[in-house]
């Protein structure tokens, strides 16, 4: 049973992209190279009003 996934491509980010040894990247899981390969729909740049938003969440503590 084929669930579908893009081989070729997924053997070129991983050998290309991540510069993984074909041992490596068979030895790989697919969950495991999802990690390695990020969730694009995930992951954003960390942009000013992000940034000031986590430096007000934990503001840095100051050296007495």
């Amino acid at each position: 049973m084929s669930i579908g996934l893009d081989w070729p491509a997924l053997m070129r980010a991983g050998m290309r992209g991540l510069r993984l040894t074909p041992e490596a990247f068979w030895a790989l899981t697919p969950a495991e190279l999802q990690v390695m390969l990020g969730d694009p729909g995930q992951s954003s740049p960390l942009l000013s009003d992000g940034l000031d938003a986590l430096m007000a969440a934990w503001p840095d503590e100051e050296q007495t």
